[in-house]
This record gives structure tokens, C-alpha cells and sequence, in this order.
């Protein structure tokens, strides 16, 4: 097969991130992604850099595209808890089984051990909670924060389902964040 002339970046990138969650953040070299694209090694060497700069650039763009889908899913929530609930429901979607989340929680081990996408992680932090604030602004009784607490009780149940994946990571996320709710605003 003839080597592509072009691909962008914003491609590039999609298929690093394919080959990252597919066999973990050390599998990805300038050698498998340039099998995986078709450019030559020397191509994507002059793109990004470093193997370390390809993997921030990965995963910069992964962020982005949580950022964008964390935004829609805002905007379109409904103004209540269960908006609220729904929106970090719809966000677990694509975990997959218990073998791709596992090999997502290596790609976060990557986020954390680096200070440009921890802070990144931060900025989403703050972007899911104000959201999640926006789904409770009408209901007088939701403590203050609540959308932090939220997105804590939401990482919580992720993590919990991990150790114990029965059914689906969505079923047990919206089950987990019901109760969340009803404990601190019983009706």
C-alpha cells in the first residue's frame, strides 16, 4: 500500500489515541503509529518532536474532544438532578468492558504524571462541576459545590463498578448517582 502524502495532525492524533487505548501508553512509538498511518517514522518525528510530545499531543487531543462532548452534553442537560444525573450517565458511555476501562485508567496514569495535562484535568474538573451546578441553580436545597461532590460521587461509582463489573458501567453509574441524589435532596 502507498504511503499517504498528507494526513493531519487532528488524524494522526486519532489513531495515536486508538493505538494507546488499544495496547497502553508505552506502545505507542514513532515506529507502530507511522504502521498504523502510513507516514514514515522521519514524518512524525518532524511533527511532534519527541515520543513524549506525541504522547502529551495524544492526549491533548483527547482532552479536547472531552472538553467539546463535556460542553454539549452541559448545554443540552436538563436544568434539574435528574439533567444532572443523565448528563454524567451519557458521559460513561463508551467505557466499554472492564478490560477497556482498565486500560483507560493507564492512560489517566499518564495525565497524572504530566503537569500540562494534570492541569488539564483540572480545567475539566471545573468545566463538569459548573455544569452539574447549572442542572441544580433551581433546586434551593442543593448544598453548595454540589456539582464537585456530583462528579466525585461519579468518579467513585466508575471505579467501584471496576472492581466488581456487573451489568453495565452506565446502569451502575445511574443507580449510584440516584441514590447520591436522593440522599441529599430526599423529596
Amino acid at each position: 500500500m502507498p504511503r499517504p502524502k498528507t494526513l493531519s495532525d487532528e488524524k494522526v492524533l486519532e489513531i495515536a489515541l486508538g493505538l494507546i487505548h488499544e495496547r497502553g501508553p508505552e506502545a505507542l512509538t514513532f515506529e507502530s503509529l507511522a504502521r498504523a498511518c502510513g507516514l514514515s517514522p522521519a514524518t512524525l518525528v518532524q511533527r511532534f518532536k519527541t515520543k513524549a510530545g506525541l504522547k502529551q499531543a495524544a492526549l491533548l487531543a483527547a482532552w479536547d474532544r472531552l472538553d467539546a462532548r463535556t460542553d454539549a452534553l452541559g448545554a443540552s442537560a436538563a436544568r434539574t438532578p435528574d439533567g444532572a444525573v443523565q448528563l454524567l450517565v451519557d458521559l460513561s458511555r463508551g467505557y466499554g468492558e472492564i478490560e477497556a476501562y482498565a486500560e483507560g485508567l493507564l492512560v489517566l496514569r499518564e495525565d497524572l504524571r504530566d503537569p500540562v495535562l494534570r492541569a488539564r484535568g483540572a480545567a475539566w474538573r471545573q468545566r463538569l462541576s459548573a455544569a452539574l451546578d447549572t442542572c441544580f441553580a433551581a433546586t434551593a436545597t442543593a448544598p453548595r459545590d454540589i456539582g464537585l461532590l456530583m462528579a466525585s460521587q461519579w468518579q467513585g461509582s466508575l471505579l467501584w463498578w471496576g472492581f466488581d463489573p456487573q451489568g453495565r458501567v452506565e446502569d451502575f453509574v445511574e443507580t449510584s448517582l440516584r441514590q447520591f441524589v436522593m440522599a441529599l435532596l430526599p423529596r
